[in-house]
C-alpha cells in the first residue's frame, strides 16, 4: 500500500541531534574503507619497491579489495535484515580489524592479498549498511545530510590515507614504513566496534520484525516532537504491512516483511515502479566508478607522475592536494542536498566533470607529445585533476549513496541497496585493475578522454532516469516512481504498456 502524505512529516525541520549522533557513529565504519583506499594509492610504491611486484601485480592488489567488497555487498543486504543494521555495521568493523592486522604483518604478496580481501569483505558490508541506517532513523528533511555523512568519512578515511603515505613514508624505513601505513587502520576500527553496540537499532527494522514498542521508543529520541514521531511510526506500520492503528509492543509479522522473496520481487517479477528505482540504483552506481574516479583517487601519484611530477615527495603532496578538495566539495555538498535536491546536483556535477576529463585528457596528451617538459601542460593536468575531483564529490559521490539508499521500499531496502553496492564495487574492481593496462594500450590523455565520454552517458541516463527525491518521506517513493514526472522523467520508457 503506498501512502501520498505531502509533506506532513516535515513539521520541525530542525536536525535531530540524537540522529545526527547515531548517523555519525554508523558512518565511521566508511573512514576506514576511505583510508584503505587513500594508503593504497601511495603505499603500493613502497611495495613495490620492496616485495618487488610487477604492474599486473600491482592492479590485482589494488582491484581485489572490490572484488571481495562485491561478494561482501551482496551478502550484507539478507545479513542486515536477518541480524539488523547495528550487527552488520559491527560486523563489518570485524573484518576490517582482522584485515588491517593482516596486512601490517604482510610478509609476502600472499598475505597482502589475504588481509586485502578480507577489508574488501568488510567495505562491501560497510558501504551498504551505512548509508541504510543512517537513511531508516532520519526524518526526510535531514535525510540528505545524515546519508551523505558515509561518504563524509570516506573522504576523510583517503586523505588520512593520503597524510599517513606522507608522513610514514618519508619518517619510517621501507619495510615498517607500508605496513605500518596499512596496519593501523585497526585502531578506529575496534572503536567502532565497541561504541556501534551502544547505538539503538534501525525503527524501521525492528517493524519489520515485529518489536513495535523498541521501534517507537528509538523513533522518539531521533524525532523532535511525539507527534513527528506517532507519524513516522504509522507509515512505516503501513509500509511493513502492519494496521497502522495497532498498539501492541510485539506482533507477528509475515516472512515477505522479514525480507524472504525479496529476490523475486526484486528481479524475477518487479512491478514496473520497482523496475525503475532497480534500473535508478544500478545506473546511479555504475556511472559513479565509470566515470573514473578510482582511477585519479588510486593512482593519482603516477598521473602526476606522467604530467611531469618526478619527486616521490611532490606527487605525494600533490596527492594530498585531491584528498583536501575531496573533503573541502562534500562538505558543500552536505548543505545543498536537502536544499537544492539530489538532480540539479547531479546534472550541474557531472558536467563539471566532462569539462574536468577533457581538460586533463588534454593536457596529459600535450605533456606526452612536447619534447620537453611542458610546465602549463603540468600545471592543467593537476588543476584539471582537482576540478574533476572537485565536481564529483559536489554531487555525483554524495547523491549516489544518499539517492540509492533511499528509493527502494522498505522490504526491499536492505537487499535493493547490496545490488547496487555490488554494480559499484565491480565498476570499482574493473576500473582500478585495468587502468595500468587501458592508458598504456590508449595512452593516459586517451583514457580520460574515454571517462568524459562515459559522464556525457551519465548525464543523459540522470537527466532522463531520475526524478527529484528532496523533501519526500521514505514510504512515499514508490509511488513517486510510479507516476510519470511531467517532462523530466520517463517512467513510460522503462514500461510503455503502464498506465499510471
Amino acid at each position: 500500500m503506498i501512502i501520498d502524505q505531502g509533506d506532513k512529516e516535515v513539521q520541525n525541520t530542525s536536525l535531530n541531534k540524537y540522529a545526527l549522533a547515531c548517523a555519525l557513529v554508523a558512518s565511521m565504519v566508511s573512514i576506514v574503507s576511505g583510508y584503505d583506499t587513500g594508503v593504497m594509492s601511495g603505499a603500493m610504491m613502497f611495495i613495490k619497491e620492496d616485495l618487488g611486484i610487477s604492474d599486473t601485480q600491482q592492479e590485482i592488489l589494488a582491484g581485489i579489495l572490490n572484488v571481495c567488497a562485491l561478494v561482501g555487498s551482496l551478502t550484507a543486504g539478507r545479513t542486515s535484515d536477518v541480524i539488523g543494521r547495528r550487527y552488520t555495521i559491527f560486523l563489518a568493523s570485524i573484518l576490517f580489524i582482522i584485515g588491517a592486522i593482516l596486512m601490517g604483518y604482510g610478509p609476502n604478496y600472499a598475505v597482502l592479498m589475504v588481509g586485502r580481501c578480507v577489508c574488501g569483505l568488510g567495505v562491501g558490508f560497510a558501504l551498504m549498511v551505512a548509508p541504510v541506517y543512517s537513511t531508516e532513523i532520519s526524518s526526510a528533511a535531514s535525510r540528505g545530510f545524515l546519508t551523505s555523512l558515509p561518504e563524509i568519512c570516506i573522504a576523510l578515511g583517503i586523505f588520512l590515507g593520503y597524510i599517513s603515505n606522507y608522513y610514514l613514508g618519508k619518517h619510517l624505513s621501507l619495510k615498517l614504513g607500508w605496513r605500518l601505513m596499512l596496519g593501523i587502520a585497526a585502531i578506529p576500527s575496534i572503536f567502532v566496534a565497541f561504541v556501534i553496540l551502544s547505538m539503538p537499532e534501525s525503527p524501521r527494522w525492528l517493524v519489520m520484525q515485529g518489536q513495535l514498542g523498541k521501534a517507537k521508543k528509538v523513533l522518539l529520541r531521533v524525532s523532535n516532537t511525539a507527534q513527528e514521531a506517532e507519524l513516522r511510526f504509522k507509515d512505516i506500520k503501513i509500509a511493513a504491512g502492519i494496521d497502522e492503528n495497532c498498539t501492541d509492543e510485539i506482533v507477528k509479522v509475515s516472512q515477505k516483511s522479514q525480507g524472504e522473496g525479496v529476490w523475486r520481487e526484486l528481479i524475477l517479477r518487479p512491478t514496473p515502479s520497482v523496475r525503475w528505482i532497480l534500473i535508478a540504483a544500478v545506473g546511479i552506481h555504475f556511472f559513479e566508478h565509470a566515470t573514473g574516479i578510482e582511477a585519479v583517487m588510486l593512482y593519482s601519484p603516477r598521473i602526476f607522475r606522467k604530467a611531469g611530477v618526478t619527486s616521490k615527495e611532490k606527487l605525494l603532496l600533490a596527492t594530498i592536494g585531491v584528498g583536501l578538495t575531496k573533503i573541502t566539495f562534500l562538505l558543500i555538498a552536505l548543505v545543498l542536498l536537502d536544499k537544492v535536491g539530489r538532480r540539479r546536483l547531479l546534472q550541474v556535477s557531472v558536467g563539471g566533470m566532462i569539462v574536468g576529463l577533457t581538460t586533463l585528457g588534454f593536457s596529459l596528451t600535450m605533456v606526452e607529445q612536447a619534447h620537453e617538459q611542458a610546465s602549463w601542460a603540468l600545471t592543467l593536468s593537476i588543476m584539471a585533476t582537482y576540478v574533476y575531483v572537485g565536481f564529483f564529490n559536489v554531487g555525483l559521490a554524495p547523491v549516489t549513496w544518499v539517492y540509492s539508499s533511499e528509493i527502494f521500499p522498505l522490504r526491499l531496502r536492505a537487499q535493493g541497496t547490496s545490488i547496487g553496492v555490488a554494480v559499484n564495487r565491480s565498476m570499482n574492481a574493473i576500473v582500478s585493475m585495468t587502468f595500468i593496462s587501458i592508458y598504456k594500450a590508449i595512452t593516459i590523455g586517451g583514457s580520460f578522454f574515454m571517462f568524459a565520454g562515459m559522464s556525457v552517458i551519465a548525464w543523459v541516463f540522470f537527466y532522463f532516469y531520475l526524478p527529484e527525491t528532496k523533501g519526500k518521506a521514505l514510504e512515499e517513493m514508490e509511488m513517486l516512481f510510479t507516476k510519470k514526472s511531467s517532462g523530466k522523467s520517463v517512467a513510460m520508457v522503462i514500461d510503455p504498456m503502464h498506465k499510471v
